[in-house]
């Protein structure tokens, strides 16, 4: 279940990792890329099918208009600069977006530094401690293990347990630059096929969304996420998206889902975890081993979804309170039923956690909650995850 704060919201759900191929029994692994071929001689075949035929009377007619001297049109300056623009960032970038294999799941990875730390989804490494790394070096997959995960941002890191030589690390750029409308990249293992690329642009920012807890998922709340109109995939989780500055400034994590389209993905609605949030957890598990400051705000409450008359979600009820903890000093206790933080409406507990999702340790909030009956506020200074 994923709920959004937009006026008609979808679904975001994470994407599983996509099972492995499966490696034939005998003879080489020929069958995928002859697959692929096919489908490029398919396309080129169809293109030089439109129009009017060249054998036929009317096409040899138009040959016969053409001048002998004539070359086919120029494409525009900026098309060929755009396009130049695009080889250059998957040149500098794809060979530090790496495949991850962990178990029966696959997913990708971005190299984070030259000790060969690997940033990824924490939905990617699951409950494994120990993974075969594919790089863009062309060797055999590499053996790494976990350095920590961070669920609650569905973020992980992993270590090679060698670096190879001419292992490159990614750039990492800055989440305040990040404006509607600029180009990006996506790239990872959409499908398990590796070192691939989709385009699109950033087409939201500053969004809160929810991960489904099915299929692997960490049920993360994640606030300030990237939207963009480029494909995420199953596979693609983990990966880089990337800006014309060869910065990477999110990691791709989920797609959006339609609950008109039986749950199946919405085209061109994916989210990545921004990049200001990346390197603040990764930075932490590789000097600490483990993330000690998350910079995400907390009521420091256990609660849960209350229904009305109506069997409708109403709120979200407190059921323990942490001592001297945010909620505490509040003067909240349980049995209180929160409604509403700011100007958040709360209906259930993921639509609570998605209102703090925006939040920061020490801010100050007013939350109306009903006690007895009565609804009541109180200033609350917010605590920390």
């Amino acid at each position: 279940m994923v709920e959004s704060q937009d006026p008609a919201p979808r679904r975001p759900a994470h994407h599983p990792p996509r099972q492995p191929p499966r490696r034939p029994a005998r003879g080489p692994r020929r069958r995928l890329p002859a697959v692929l071929a096919a489908g490029v001689c398919v396309l080129v075949l169809a293109s030089g099918c439109t129009g009017i035929p060249s054998s036929s009377p009317a096409g040899s007619a138009a040959a016969d208009r053409q001048p002998r001297n004539s070359t086919r049109a120029v494409p525009p300056k900026a098309v060929n600069e755009l396009q130049s623009d695009y080889e250059t960032v998957i040149k500098n970038v794809l060979p530090s977006v790496v495949q991850i294999e962990a178990g029966n799941s696959l997913g990708s990875g971005i190299v984070y530094d030259s000790k060969g730390h690997v940033v990824t989804n924490a939905h990617v490494v699951g409950e494994g401690s120990s993974f075969l790394v594919t790089v863009a070096t062309g060797e055999e997959p590499l053996t790494a293990k976990l350095v920590s995960a961070y669920p609650e941002q569905d973020l992980a890191v992993i270590r090679l347990d060698r670096v190879p030589a001419g292992l490159e690390a990614a750039a990492f750029g800055d989440s305040s630059k990040v404006a509607v409308g600029q180009i990006v990249l996506a790239m990872g293992s959409p499908l398990g096929l590796s070192s691939s690329v989709t385009q699109g642009i950033v087409s939201g920012i500053g969004r809160t969304v929810s991960e489904s807890t099915t299929g692997g998922g960490t049920g993360a709340t994640i606030g300030n996420m990237v939207q963009t109109s480029a494909a995420i995939n199953p596979g693609n989780s983990g990966g880089a998206l990337v800006n014309l500055d060869s910065e990477v400034i999110g990691i791709p994590t989920l797609a959006a889902t339609d609950p008109d389209l039986g749950d199946s993905a919405a085209p061109g609605i994916g989210f990545a975890i921004p990049v200001s949030m990346v390197k603040t957890v990764a930075d932490q598990i590789i000097q600490k081993g483990k993330v000690t400051d998350s910079g995400r705000a907390a009521l420091d409450i256990t609660a849960r979804t209350v229904l009305d008359d109506n069997y409708q979600p109403s709120g979200a009820a407190i059921v323990d309170v942490t001592e001297n903890g945010a909620a505490d000093k509040a003067g909240l206790r349980p049995g209180d039923i929160i409604v509403k933080v700011g100007s958040s409406e709360i209906t259930t507990i993921t639509t609570l956690a998605e209102a703090l999702a925006s939040k920061r340790p020490g801010q100050q909030v007013v939350v109306a909650y009903v006690r007895d009956g009565e609804e009541r506020t109180a200033r609350v200074t917010l605590g920390e995850i």
